[in-house]
């Protein structure tokens, strides 16, 4: 283990947590864009409908494998050490990514295929469980505290990152070879292609130091049970903390984008239009992310969640009409709206979350509430958006919904003193 006399640098900190995150989501939205044509290789005596249902049904079952991957791999950062989740948990992410890229297909190996598919997308999903908050608490405990917010923004840059280039991978592919061509093997290139980012990740975080509270956890080992029992407070906390800015982000970059994008009497050149848009307003989200991470180490994370989720309660309306029924650029306009309060959330949450978890099983503990929250609020939202619009016949009855998600968060969170300057060895 690297000595804990010699600091390192925040740059290679910052690095660590978003290498991991792009490589994690640069995976999973690479199967997302090319659901469709797994689905002709691994389910092919299905309609297409089917097939494309089967395939995204694999896809839902890695974020239900979130959870469990949080429990158990949250378990090893807290008993072996942050560092030991960091590379189990790229290894694994990376190994079951290239396994996918290179499985045989349904005429190949028969219904072995989805089987192992099926697996292989479990090992991701678990994965992904410790890797994004075992990441946040990595890179906020080793950070100084003056720089907390920004250095452990990184990991939720990483996501962002990881899905615009999941993005453009997949229209590189999808624009440079027939679409039989796509169908049969092309889908494949991303999946093998990800190994470099995992070699690049692999080698940076080889020779990450430990933290010293990873250090203090894994010798403590408490009660793992009790110690979550225990933590019931920080984990109603999170919820407050995560749940609007999620289902918010999941609203208005998935739901609106798949609603515009294929409505009634919309051309596929039209359609391409809103995509990128939704592009280039996840670009704004990256650049949020940081910016939000770096201003609570100034002005407080506490303090700024509750102005970020007020503005974004009362630009969910506006964003959400202009994305609805707007032009192309007006779609832009209205993402943009809720893309810099979401993400300059989402860049603050990392650290906000460490500091009001006690260090006990502190990646246990923030893994599993941040898995379940995500789950129930962002991982609903684009179903319950829909079950509301079809069900009052208002195009914007899903804005009141994340309405209440931002009056649930103002009500947990303004009790809460502030974290900044908390000590994270307790």
């Amino acid at each position: 283990m690297p000595s804990l006399q010699s600091p390192q640098s925040p740059r290679r900190t910052a690095l660590a947590g978003l290498i991991g995150n792009t490589l994690e989501w640069f995976d999973f939205a690479v199967y997302g864009y090319f659901a469709s044509d797994i689905g002709k290789q691994f389910f092919p005596q299905a309609s297409d409908t089917a097939q494309l249902l089967l395939a995204f049904a694999v896809f839902a079952l890695g974020f239900l494998a979130r959870p469990i991957g949080g429990l158990m791999l949250g378990a090893v950062g807290d008993r072996v050490g942050r560092r030991a989740l960091m590379m189990l948990s790229i290894t694994m992410m990376g190994g079951a990514t290239l396994a996918i890229g290179l499985l045989p297909n349904y005429a190949t190996i028969g219904i072995a295929a989805p089987i192992l598919l099926l697996i292989l997308r479990l090992i991701q999903g678990f994965s992904l469980g410790g890797e994004f908050t075992g990441s946040m608490v990595y890179t906020t405990e080793l950070a100084r505290a003056s720089q907390r917010g920004l250095i452990s923004s990184s990991a939720a840059a990483g996501v962002t990152l990881g899905f615009i280039l999941g993005s453009g991978a997949a229209w590189l592919v999808k624009s440079s070879m027939p679409p039989e061509d796509v169908a049969a093997w092309g889908w494949r290139i991303p999946f093998i292609a990800s190994v470099l980012l995992l070699g690049i990740g692999w080698l940076l975080r080889r020779g990450l130091q430990e933290t010293e509270q990873g250090v203090i956890a894994a010798a403590a080992r408490p009660p793992l049970l009790k110690s979550l029992a225990a933590d019931w407070q920080p984990m109603l906390r999170a919820f407050g903390v995560i749940a609007m800015t999620n289902a918010a982000y999941y609203l208005m970059f998935t739901y609106v984008v798949e609603r515009r994008s294929k409505s009634p009497g919309i051309s596929a050149e039209h359609g391409a239009d809103f995509l990128l848009a939704n592009t280039l307003s996840l670009f704004v989200v990256l650049f949020a992310k940081p910016l939000g991470g770096w201003l609570s180490d100034l002005v407080g994370r506490r303090r700024l969640m509750l102005i970020l989720t007020l503005t974004g309660m009362a630009l969910i309306l506006p964003g959400l009409w202009l994305a609805l029924y707007g032009e192309p650029w007006q779609f832009f306009i209205g993402q943009v709206l809720l893309a810099l309060p979401l993400g300059m959330s989402l860049g603050l949450q990392g650290a906000l979350l460490v500091e009001i978890f006690p260090l006990r099983t502190r990646v246990t503990s923030m893994s599993f509430a941040y898995g379940i929250t995500l789950a129930v609020t962002g991982g609903t939202a684009p179903l319950v958006a829909a079950w509301l619009v079809e069900t009052t016949h208002q195009p914007l009855a899903p804005a009141f919904y994340i309405m209440l998600y931002g009056l649930a968060a103002l009500i947990l969170i303004w009790p809460m003193p502030e974290t900044n300057r908390r000590t994270l060895v307790t």
